[in-house]
């Protein structure tokens, strides 16, 4: 395997003002083993808009690596501040990554028209989004101005959709702020936003998520179908929010992708320092008490005397019918 990271923006183009020296990039795993182009996948992990959760990132790539695919993950611009809104440099970060991506085509031995966007809860709203408002990303970059972001397949996993009745309010706080106009919640309301042009789509949700609604797969799903736009929807009967693979090795205790908390770790190291920038005492007063009391718990770890039943079978097997779905799409 060829593993190597990517910073998406050039010198003076990236100007978020939290980003607290941060770059967005994409972390790449590609097959070396021959010369062979192929199909690739771009994972965003979630995390609200706030995080980039490291088990949804280069753990789901790997599934798609080990079926063959060249994988990327992107860390995005987030805010666990809320107080520079995101707007659209999320979305501007994910389209630079799609035409990053499709520039290098021939050095990462990728095919430029067989690129997948794979997103989770938060990231699942950046991957639809993208996959509604691509005509919208333009790059003002020259190199980058010509070629398309507009993904050949979208996979949304417990995705946030909406910015109505069922909506996911933190993310859409971080992403839009508290004074969002109704114009802009029209926009990032993506179920509002799906057209002919819209890719295909691979959805799937729990009926059990507490965290976001499975209405907001539901909502997706017929705004495509009204479009006729070819989509493919799994709902599991239970399981909550976070379950990305749910794979033995998850539940194990997986650790590794740490490289996607990058954004986060500087912002609590300005949080220790006292100095972050614009950022309320309360909201301060809150990231401290979050992660410098001392206070997280490690979750549990499993019993090595007492063997291992995954409860979530039926959901670790996703990332297979996800490949066999982007297989007939890549073929048509």
């Amino acid at each position: 395997m060829k593993s190597f990271r990517v910073d998406l923006w050039e010198e003076n183009e990236y100007t978020y003002k939290q980003s607290y020296g941060f770059m967005p990039n994409i972390m790449a795993f590609l097959h070396d083993e021959d010369d062979k182009k192929r199909d690739a996948i771009i994972v965003a992990p979630g995390g609200g808009y706030c995080m980039c959760a490291p088990h949804e990132g280069e753990l789901v790539a790997m599934e798609f690596y080990k079926k063959g695919m060249n994988a990327f993950v992107i860390t995005y611009t987030t805010d666990i501040t809320f107080s520079e809104p995101l707007k659209t440099q999320p979305s501007d970060d994910l389209a630079r990554a799609i035409r990053v991506v499709r520039y290098n085509s021939e050095e990462y031995r990728v095919n430029a028209g067989h690129l997948a966007i794979c997103g989770f809860s938060a990231a699942g709203h950046l991957c639809a989004t993208v996959a509604t408002h691509f005509d919208d990303l333009k790059d003002k970059n020259p190199k980058y101005a010509e070629i398309s972001c507009r993904p050949d397949a979208v996979i949304l996993g417990y995705p946030v959709i909406t910015s109505g009745d069922f909506t996911h309010g933190s993310s859409m706080e971080a992403l839009l702020g508290r004074d969002a106009s109704e114009e802009e919640k029209t926009y990032y309301s993506l179920e509002k936003n799906v057209t002919e042009n819209t890719p295909q789509c691979f959805i799937w949700q729990t009926l059990g998520d507490s965290l976001v609604p499975v209405e907001n797969s539901y909502l997706f799903a017929e705004a495509l179908k009204a479009k006729k736009v070819g989509y493919a929807q799994y709902v599991f009967p239970s399981g909550d929010h976070g379950l990305s693979i749910a794979s033995d090795e998850m539940f194990a205790g997986w650790k590794g992708g740490d490289y996607s908390m990058e954004q986060l770790h500087k912002v609590i190291e300005h949080v220790k320092d006292d100095t972050l920038v614009g950022v309320s005492k309360r909201r301060c007063k809150e990231l401290k008490e979050q992660f410098l009391s001392g206070n997280n718990q490690e979750p549990p770890k499993p019993d090595p005397n007492k063997p291992f039943v995954n409860p979530f079978k039926d959901i670790a097997m996703w990332p297979e019918l996800a490949y066999i779905w982007m297989s007939r799409v890549f073929n048509i």
